[in-house]
């Protein structure tokens, strides 16, 4: 890692950043994240505090006093990262610090992490709210007539679960700045809604020798895929590995004589899997042509994503050590094969008014193979309730109609953000932006979630517009963060602060 002076202005942005990337903060341990924050506000004299759900915020008075009429201003970010790293790295998030570096791409200088995800997002919003308290203590940086709330929540990357339950009572203001948003060139003002649920389907299983004494086992692998956000990245046109292991499943099952064993891919609910790899047993004398069959089936899948995917790999391969005797049942197999090849996912539609924008999605996010079940995850978004409720309520009748003997639980479900496009916070914004810049900024709602959706629900008289420098790769070990671009937003934010003042 080169010298933090190196990377640009603001200083105390990269040194906080850093010391963030040595803290463990994955989703639900945010605890040593939040202690840190406590610490440094208490170190610069100022009162913090923390609500039922370990939400922290700090408080910035204004120099004026607490009897005249100062504006009320809420800067906003999440203490948690998304926690992903490539299967062949060593890494303990709950304990290891990340491993930085700087990189050239294209002329342009990025900062990412050594085979995990960077946590860009949301330590990025992290440190600008640090930076801007320090400053504010040292005295190079003044809004006397603001009332500064530097709210930090926890556990939005797995349910939003800081922003909707939050306290009523922890910030106050008329203006909400989330710093959670990844391009430098455009304000968002509104977001899709969610819903994330878990399916298991009972497992009933067989030992392979009472079906044929010659089946031995193989794995088959899908690696290599970019992943991504599965609202930010849905649109990309990016491949699934769970959805292309269940196509090369279900077209060998019908084909060949096989027998699944166990399917594993995926993480996260929020994130488009990378990774899958299926354990089936096949009949020892089509190793060969069942290796050229799949090779044939790659190099079709992969016309869809010639220059997406360039690192797309498909592997067959013997499992001589392999003990583990137990597969499903030819009945469950072929209902949870057909399950799976038949299950919506990527973009279902698109907004009907604004070009480009995802309107409803489906992501089939992970599978595992437990003992007594075969669990996978769905996580489904929409800019309107009704067509939310819609891509839920068919994906729910598909599996009724699979015959397979399931359980279904909602583990989240989470509100739209509807954009307002006149909004005195949106306006304000693209002024500065326009004086700075000398061009406009863009104006958009996303197909992904931001904690807005709550804070709009909890505090209707807010207004809100969300921001950040340019992040690529997120929810993935390729993520990296724009240097340059971390500097752009900076003064945007701090010239804001002063127009609002």
């Amino acid at each position: 890692m080169e010298n933090l002076k190196n990377l640009g202005e603001p200083l105390e942005f990269w040194q906080y950043f850093y010391q963030i990337t040595k803290i463990p903060r994955c989703s639900a341990h945010e605890d040593q994240m939040r202690e840190y924050i406590k610490k440094e506000a208490e170190k610069l004299g100022f009162q913090t505090e923390v609500d039922q759900i370990k939400n922290i915020v700090v408080r910035i008075p204004s120099k004026l006093g607490s009897n005249s009429k100062c504006l009320g201003v809420v800067l906003q970010s999440h203490m948690d990262m998304v926690c992903e790293k490539n299967e062949d790295v060593i890494h303990d998030f709950l304990k290891d610090p990340l491993k930085l570096k700087t990189v050239e791409i294209e002329g342009e200088r990025w900062l990412t992490a050594e085979g995990t995800t960077l946590g860009a997002d949301n330590g990025v919003g992290i440190a600008y709210q640090l930076a801007i308290m320090k400053k504010i203590h040292d005295g190079s940086l003044n809004f006397d007539s603001i009332d500064l709330d530097l709210l930090f929540t926890v556990d939005e990357e797995r349910a939003l679960t800081g922003a909707s339950q939050i306290s009523k009572d922890l910030i106050r203001g008329k203006y909400l700045l989330n710093l959670d948003s990844e391009e430098d060139d455009r304000f968002t003002i509104g977001c899709a809604g969610g819903i994330t649920f878990t399916v298991k389907i009972k497992r009933e299983k067989t030992k392979i020798n009472s079906i044929d004494a010659n089946l031995t086992p193989t794995k088959i692998s899908v690696t290599g895929l970019v992943g991504g956000h599965s609202g930010g990245d849905i649109h990309k046109g990016r491949s699934n590995a769970l959805k292309i292991v269940a196509q090369i499943l279900w077209k060998l099952n019908k084909k060949y004589k096989i027998s699944l064993n166990s399917l594993k891919g995926g993480n996260l609910s929020n994130a488009i899997p990378r990774e899958c790899r299926a354990i089936i047993f096949i009949n020892k004398n089509k190793f060969t042509e069942i290796d050229s069959y799949i090779k044939k089936l790659k190099l079709n899948i992969q016309k869809l994503y010639n220059e997406i995917e360039p690192n797309f790999k498909i592997s067959f391969e013997k499992l001589d050590a392999f003990t583990d005797d137990l597969v499903l049942t030819k009945e469950i197999q072929d209902k949870l094969l057909n399950l799976l090849y038949l299950m919506p996912n990527g973009p279902i539609s698109l907004h009907p008014t604004s070009k480009g924008l995802v309107h409803t999605s489906s992501n089939l996010a992970s599978i595992k193979t437990l003992e007594d079940f075969i669990e996978f995850q769905i996580s489904q978004r929409s800019l309107a309730q009704y067509d939310k409720d819609i891509i839920h309520e068919k994906v729910t009748t598909l599996l009724k109609m699979s015959g397979l003997e399931f359980n279904k639980t909602i583990d989240t479900e989470y509100p739209s953000w509807p954009p307002d496009f006149d909004s005195k916070i949106t306006s304000i914004s693209k002024s500065v932006y326009k004086e700075l810049f000398d061009e406009e900024v863009i104006i958009q709602a996303i197909h992904a979630g931001l904690e807005c959706s709550y804070f709009n629900l909890h505090f209707p008289e807010m207004e809100m517009i969300s921001f950040g420098p340019d992040v690529l790769g997120g929810h993935s070990p390729d993520e990296r963060l724009k240097i340059r671009s971390v500097e752009k937003v900076w003064k945007f934010l701090v010239t804001l602060l002063k127009n609002l003042d």
